[in-house]
């Protein structure tokens, strides 16, 4: 497996601050970016310039890749990177060079992989690597890995609040959410030197999910969508989380329970009459009694959200409204009706 100079690719010495890695690598990006360079070569190369800067801009990948130096095949002479000076190694004598990771090196070359494979794997059990006879067997616990790969994965969730109506719940039909999702520009790495990102270092993308609400939802439960989360490079996939939130301006909820008002005249209070509604099931006709009072409930069974019972109940709420047309005619037979009444 032949070594790759990563110093050489971003054309720095071994001495290179920080700040000297970033500025050579987002020269060459800017350079060899297949929207800019169309040639084959440039797209080789400007996959190699990433696999240094993965390397050479991350402080302790490249503890571990100045470790090796040149010689990392060389057998007896290897030192072993910074976090391995505690394994058990077993010494075979002109033993085969094997690299097994267990996962996806994600894209990466075969010399990328052997050295960090062990941490793109991102999956539990043990990792086995035999670097020129020097066996790292089953010697050490992935429980950091794990720890890790669950804190890289829970980074690539989103949480979202999602408003529903009482229609919504009732009719169970699958609900479009857009949302716009912002993360650092995997183009440019943040840097804003890429056509993709428009020079900002984030992009910003429009997404639609459907989603398809249980019969016993409740406001604050949470559904999951599983894989509509953020990706990674790696190809992982984060989850959606949409916390729900009961929002309606004709009803008010209390569990499966709705509340809604029902509007009528002084007459109509007076004398009673019967009001046609509209309920989530559909049109009814309701009868309002003589002498009712503006707060009082009427409740209607089985005119509510669906439950694992049937349905809930619907309470309609009186609210006597008087209207701002009354003509002087009306106004005069109200007042005789007033003095009758005192009389």
């Amino acid at each position: 497996m032949k070594y790759k100079d990563y110093y050489e690719t971003l054309g720095l010495n071994r001495g290179a601050s920080e700040a000297e890695i970033k500025s050579a690598y987002r020269k060459l990006a800017r350079k060899y970016h297949p929207d800019v360079n169309k040639t084959k070569e440039a797209e080789e190369k400007f996959k190699d310039i990433n696999e240094a800067y993965e390397v050479l801009g991350d402080k302790q990948k490249r503890q571990r890749y100045d470790s090796l130096g040149s010689n990392w095949q060389g057998g007896a002479e290897y030192t072993p990177p910074p976090g391995f000076e505690n394994f058990s190694f077993n010494f075979n004598q002109g033993g085969a060079q094997s690299f097994d990771f267990g996962g996806s090196s994600g894209g990466f070359s075969d010399f990328f992989s052997s050295l960090f494979g062990d941490m793109m794997s991102g999956q539990g059990g043990a990792t086995r690597t035999n670097f020129g006879g020097f066996d790292f067997g089953n010697s050490y616990s992935t429980r950091a890995n794990q720890k890790t790969t669950s804190k890289q994965k829970e980074d690539l969730d989103i949480t979202k609040t999602l408003n529903v109506t009482a229609q919504e719940i009732f009719d169970r039909k699958p609900i479009s959410v857009t949302f716009t999702d912002m993360e650092k520009c995997g183009f440019c790495n943040g840097g804003g030197y890429c056509s993709h990102c428009g020079g900002t270092g984030i992009l910003s993308t429009p997404k639609t999910v459907k989603v398809k609400l249980p019969k016993d939802i409740s406001e604050g439960k949470k559904v999951r969508l599983k894989g509509e989360g953020k990706s990674d490079k790696y190809g992982r996939k984060g989850d959606l989380y949409l916390i729900i939130n009961f929002k309606d301006s004709e009803y008010d909820f209390d569990g499966v329970n709705l509340t809604k008002n029902i509007e009528i005249t002084p007459p109509e209070a007076v004398l009673g009459t019967n009001k046609d509604i509209k309920t989530l099931h559909g049109n009814i006709s309701i009868k309002i009694p003589s002498g009712v009072s503006s707060g009082q409930t009427l409740r209607l069974k089985g005119l509510g959200l669906p439950s694992n019972d049937g349905y809930g109940v619907l309470n309609a709420v009186i609210k006597i409204v008087v209207p701002k047309n009354y003509s002087e005619e009306i106004k005069n037979l109200y007042k005789k009706i007033q003095d009758l009444s005192k009389s």
